[in-house]
């Protein structure tokens, strides 16, 4: 009976499928009854598209579970003499024939059911109500891997649970892509840690290395793992170099010269790059392949650090946050902010919420630190899932000037040059933003989706002890805690602290 009733289940789907394929070849033809027969159409393929996702996030969490069931189902009516080793092997090797994958995916999906059946109760009831894809899970599984079960609890409360004391805000985590809810939750990940960034930096920093591997068409990939201030120092360079050569004779995009560069430079040695970008050496052509590097103009590569301020003085262990990269141990932020004053510009936060202060003009153009503000604030471009966090990004009145806009945080964005042209060529429109939101969007269907907020959190307080210590440490700072005093009032710190904490700081390097 029971494989009856799977097998009329599965019709009964099939069924289903057919009736929707029947609904969307109806749509291409447009809706006879509407007013507008082929938006109608295109706004119920919407629709279907709608239901197909949450369709196959209920599908994935059934195929979870059953792998799950089936896997400690064999376990049990194993043979006690086979070596459990050779059982997983054999388990692994009879969903990978099932499904016709590999044995290393079998064993990956085989842990992932594991996880999300055993200890991430909120990720599977997200994927069986549809709110969540099995790309979402596999994130949410992968961050919770080294986490203790009470950090793996509280990682999903605060992505799934919206009544969780510190509740992710903006964009549902399930309505992003999953490559950006990866980075959130690999920022949450390294904030709330149980074990210190610091010590797991020390560890990762010894598996740093260089990797090759062959690609098609006569390509290849060469990859670096490194440390994070290393790395973005590295990129930035590049992309800073690779600008000094762009021009109106110049044909090569961005990432192609980022490449011409990297290659150059790893290939000579030297500064110069005489011949190695892709032109001929000593000619003046359009990727001015006669230059040396020395004589390219470099623009100067902002990055923001933010740090909280207890954590800069090493009260705390507290993680930075790198601009474009995310949470560092503060050790390496310290280190950027006295010794990377060329390229890094240290942000420190309020103690009391977390987040830095507006900075306002009433002027058309918008100053330096107004753009620094609008990356503080949206971190990327607004438009839901855009990963562009680059330089280029173009401030952009939501508000029109001419239609009384005003130049204030609360009526900016920063969108790319892709999704600020799209703004401005089609019928996608920004909604209101705030000093700590970014704009959300309504496409031309009337469809309103949300932009991803930054988690700002509460920076972590030491004890008093340790803030006294950590402020009377540094040279000519005493004046800041009243003489006699063994504890300190965090909520009433003068706004000048952290400025004066980063002055005597940098005297004391």
């Amino acid at each position: 009976m029971g494989r009856d009733a799977v097998a009329e289940a599965f019709e009964a789907i099939d069924a289903a499928l057919a009736v929707v394929r029947g609904e969307v070849a109806k749509a291409a033809c447009g809706a006879p009854a509407a007013n507008d027969p082929l938006a109608a159409g295109a706004d119920e393929c919407l629709d279907i598209l709608a239901g197909l996702a949450r369709t196959e996030a209920r599908v994935a969490a059934l195929k979870a579970e059953a792998v799950a069931t089936f896997a400690e189902s064999a376990r049990s009516i194993a043979p006690p003499d086979i070596p459990v080793q050779a059982q997983e092997m054999a388990i692994a090797a009879e969903v990978g024939c099932l499904l016709a994958i590999g044995d290393r995916a079998a064993g990956a999906l085989l842990a992932q059911s594991y996880a999300l059946t055993t200890s991430l109760p909120r990720t599977l009831e997200a994927l069986k109500a549809g709110t969540m894809s099995w790309q979402h899970a596999r994130v949410m599984v992968e961050e919770a891997a080294t986490l203790n079960p009470d950090a793996a609890t509280a990682l999903e409360a605060h992505f799934l649970d919206p009544d969780a004391p510190d509740a992710a805000r903006g964009c549902p985590a399930g309505e992003m892509p999953a490559y950006r809810f990866r980075r959130k939750a690999r920022v949450w990940r390294e904030r709330n840690h149980p074990d210190s960034i610091e010590i797991r930096h020390a560890k990762s920093v010894t598996e740093r290395c260089l990797e090759f591997a062959p690609e098609q068409d006569g390509m290849a990939r060469l990859s670096a793992y490194l440390p994070a201030d290393k790395a973005t120092a590295i990129w930035n360079r590049y992309t800073a170099i690779a600008r000094g050569f762009q021009g109106p004779n110049e044909e090569r995009t961005l990432t192609q010269l980022r490449a011409d560069l990297f290659a150059a430079t790893a290939l000579r040695g030297g500064s110069g790059c005489t011949g190695c970008c892709g032109g001929s050496a000593g000619t003046d052509d359009a990727g001015t392949a006669s230059k040396g590097l020395a004589d390219i103009p470099v623009p100067r590569a902002e990055v923001l650090v933010t740090v909280p301020v207890f954590s800069l003085l090493g009260a705390t262990d507290e993680p930075a946050m790198l601009d474009g990269y995310g949470p560092i141990p503060a050790a390496m932020a310290r280190d950027l902010v006295a010794n990377g004053a060329a390229s890094f510009y240290r942000v420190l936060v309020d103690p009391r919420d977390g987040a830095p202060l507006e900075i306002g003009r009433t002027s058309y153009r918008l100053t330096k630190a107004m753009r620094r503000w609008l990356r503080l604030r949206d971190g990327k471009c607004p438009f839901p899932g855009c990963n562009n966090s680059s330089l280029d990004n173009e401030a952009d009145h939501l508000l029109a000037w001419h239609q009384g806009g005003t130049t204030g945080i609360s009526n900016l964005g920063q969108p790319c040059r892709k999704h600020h042209r799209l703004r401005h060529t089609s019928r996608w429109r920004p909604t209101a933003a705030s000093m700590n939101e970014p704009p959300g969007w309504v496409s031309p269907s009337g469809r309103n989706y949300k932009s991803e907020h930054q988690d700002w959190e509460p920076p972590k307080l030491p004890s008093p002890p340790q803030a006294r210590a950590g402020i009377l440490a540094q040279p000519g700072s005493n004046s800041m805690m009243p003489a006699g005093k063994g504890t300190v009032d965090y909520f009433r710190l003068p706004r000048s602290l952290g400025e004066d904490c980063l002055a005597a700081y940098l005297a004391a390097r």
